[in-house]
């Protein structure tokens, strides 16, 4: 089926890539509408958190509010509240804008710093769908273009839960375009050199600009049926960039060896998708499969990212068996010859049988020292949408460091006790005094104005709205229940929440994924201990990285280098992101690997001989891959916001300790203790590999015997095929 899916693109291809081009006009146009329609999600509904944000969202007539921080002058001067009555006269003007409340219309001291220099004005706005993400940016731009430079001699900053998701989306935005204007130009001439060629070169590229369109445009569709994070478009992104710079590699690598061995350009193109459209299709499901791990949480973001990705996945699939065969028809003569080694003869040969004098010792080594580099995991401490993973620059960003540092009331967000009874019900008012006595606690108060049978009970922790003390001040809360039905609430309850979500169901993401990557490398190798070899190096591999973003990001090591300011934490999204896509990466390398040892294997029967040659035919494509891929991730690690810097570079890491420590070290040094052990299976499913298993076509072709071939494609030979390369 793939061989007669690469000879169609061959004799097609200009359909082929017209076709390919209309997707990516398409996807180009529509696709870019996907960042109005971003939406973070807090957790599951089925959370308590999210139950109880509904009920008194449900139940509050008036909508969100923006902080508007007055910066600067005197709170006390008359010449200061003059202008300040000014502003908010202005605020009431603005669109969407339903009430305006300043420090000079209640008697509230929460609303002045404790240095007498600045003042708070909440402005409430309209109520808007969640997911009318436009809206809400437009209420937020407007509000700032009516009050920025409206108190002469203060500074004028808008603020809060509405401006910060407005600034995050936004700043996502510019650092995308950012990651692709460092990383795309360098990148070019990085596949240049290995691709030996410019028009070469543009292979990968077209694949990953189609990739990436086609995937913006499915996940645009995906926008109109769940939430669909900010950093969804990163990955997808990055993961199409990545995977079309991989199976392109493979592709051209495969196509070179055929036309070095004299086939014809119809015949090189048929094996080619025959052979490394095996191995990609191969990659593509384990990848696959490590994506099905995210539907396991059930949060709505994680599973539009799950979709996203794996639309991605097919995508590129799709592209590396049909456009980049054509492509490579068109290059022909442009590919250059493909010299072939002996197993000994090139760098990867030799280092493989150095590292086979010496197998134990190198096993033990690279084991001990990833399993060192994953320590500093073991102390992480999470967050989530806190402003200070945006750059100081950020306007929100500046508001929050200020309410931290001059306003004690409002530094942290309020966990929210709401219930199922109306605000003046005398239980509600005996709960409120007994929460003050709770340790952590700085304030507490009702709500007032929320409609129906509900009331909400603002208690502010102590230190940050995420910290340590905000989180036990959710179990606390939730252990001290009054008697009616509540629920607890807020961004510090949402954090808990997610946390455990993850705590919980991680078992069984890990357990789909490892299950589903078994069967797939047992049908392709037929053995039992391969499959279970790489799940474990995969984990070791991924807790180096894992230890590694800790070390770098949450302790605030190579912060001035990299260009942030650590707060103490991870975002709590990023782990998990990070894992499931390096996790794919990993298999992809893996697969690349395998595929060629299993090759060998079964042309020489000799395990040493076979994982030597396959390091030889697979290094330099795995290391290359890597090499390009690195520069994606490290280009989007140059952006300003935090989430998108840290799962740049752990992916970036990820592919280093992969490519080099795993691959080259410790997969040669585990299979050649193994020998021959490595292909061993029980019985019942060595039949049934023997029945359904999946096996990779020769290496290159044998034209001692002139094959056969239909008029068409001797047509396509002779009139396309005007250069053939001699044997090598």
């Amino acid at each position: 089926m793939l061989a007669a899916l690469g000879s169609w693109s061959c004799r097609r291809r200009r359909w082929v890539m017209a076709a390919w081009a209309l997707l990516f006009v398409v996807g180009l146009v529509a696709g870019s509408q996907v960042f109005s329609h971003l939406k973070d999600s807090n957790g599951g509904s089925s959370t308590e958190s999210i139950k109880g944000f509904n009920l008194m969202d449900k139940a509050d007539p008036h909508g969100p509010s923006v902080i508007v921080l007055i910066n600067g002058r005197p709170v006390t001067d008359p010449a200061t509240r003059a202008a300040v009555l000014a502003a908010k006269a202005k605020a009431e003007k603005v669109r969407d804008v339903t009430g305006v409340t300043t420090a000079y219309d209640v008697n509230d001291t929460r609303l002045r710093s404790t240095d007498g220099n600045a003042s708070l004005m909440l402005v409430m706005v309209k109520k808007a769908d969640s997911n009318d993400t436009q809206r809400i940016n437009r209420q937020v731009g407007d509000i700032r273009k009516a009050l920025h430079d409206s108190v002469s001699g203060a500074t004028v900053k808008v603020g809060g839960d509405l401006a910060f998701n407005r600034d995050s989306t936004v700043r996502t935005s510019k650092d995308l375009y950012l990651g692709e204007a460092i990383a795309l130009p360098i990148l070019l001439v990085a596949l240049v050199f290995v691709f030996r060629g410019v028009r070469v070169a543009l292979i990968p590229l077209a694949g990953a600009f189609a990739t990436v369109s086609g995937a913006l445009l499915l996940l645009l569709g995906v926008t109109h049926l769940m939430d669909v994070g900010s950093y969804a478009i990163d990955v997808v992104i990055l993961f199409g960039i990545a995977l079309s710079v991989d199976y392109s590699l493979l592709m051209a690598n495969r196509f070179r060896e055929q036309r070095a061995a004299g086939a014809p350009l119809l015949d090189a193109t048929a094996r080619t998708t025959a052979a490394a459209g095996r191995t990609i299709t191969f990659s593509a499901m384990t990848v696959i499969a490590s994506l099905a791990g995210l539907f396991v949480f059930g949060d709505p973001t994680f599973s539009s990212l799950a979709i996203g990705g794996i639309a991605t996945v097919l995508i590129a699939l799709a592209a590396g068996l049909t456009l980049v065969p054509a492509l490579l028809a068109v290059c022909v003569n442009h590919l250059g010859h493909m010299p072939r080694q002996a197993a000994g003869e090139g760098f990867f040969g030799r280092l493989a049988h150095r590292v086979q004098r010496r197998p134990a010792i190198i096993a033990i080594a690279t084991s001990a020292a990833l399993l060192a580099l994953a320590i500093p995991f073991l102390g992480v401490v999470f967050s989530s949408g806190d402003p200070r993973v945006l750059p100081k620059s950020a306007e929100s960003r500046q508001v929050a460091d200020r309410l931290a540092t001059g306003f004690p009331a409002k530094q942290a967000d309020p966990v929210i006790v709401t219930g199922a009874v109306p605000a003046s019900d005398p239980r509600v008012a005996a709960y409120t005094a007994r929460l003050r006595s709770l340790p952590g606690v700085a304030a507490v108060s009702v709500e007032t104005g929320l409609r129906g049978n509900v009331s909400a009970i603002d208690v502010v922790p102590k230190g940050s709205v995420e910290g340590k003390v905000a989180q036990r001040l959710v179990a606390d809360l939730r252990d001290t229940r009054p008697d009616y039905r509540s629920y607890v609430t807020g961004q510090a309850a949402f954090l808990v929440d997610f946390k455990n979500l993850i705590r919980d169901r991680l078992p069984y993401a890990l357990g789909l994924i490892a299950l589903a990557t078994f069967v797939l490398l047992f049908l392709m190798t037929g053995s039992v201990l391969v499959p279970i070899k790489a799940l474990v190096m995969n984990f070791l591999s991924l807790g180096a990285t894992f230890g590694a973003l800790v070390w770098i990001f949450q302790d605030g090591h190579l912060s001035g280098l990299l260009g942030f300011d650590s707060y103490g934490a991870i975002e709590v999204w990023v782990p998990v992101v990070v894992f499931v896509f390096a996790f794919g990466l990993s298999m992809d390398y893996e697969v690349f690997l395998l595929s060629r040892i299993k090759e060998c294997y079964d042309e020489c029967g000799n395990s040493d001989q076979a994982v030597a040659n396959g390091l030889q035919r697979s290094g330099r494509i795995i290391t290359s891959a890597a090499a390009l891929v690195l520069i994606v991730f490290l280009g989007f690690a140059a952006g300003k916001t935090l989430g998108i810097k840290e799962m740049g570079l752990a992916l970036a890491i990820a592919v280093v300790v992969d490519a080099t420590i795993v691959r080259c070290l410790l997969v040669p040094a585990t299979m050649t203790l193994l020998g021959d052990r490595n292909w061993w299976a029980p019985g019942p499913m060595r039949r049934f590999y023997d029945r359904y298993g999946l096996r990779e076509a020769p290496t290159v072709i044998d034209l001692t015997v002139p094959e056969q071939r239909e008029p068409a494609e001797q047509e396509v030979s002779r009139t396309e095929d005007q250069q053939p390369l001699g044997r090598p």
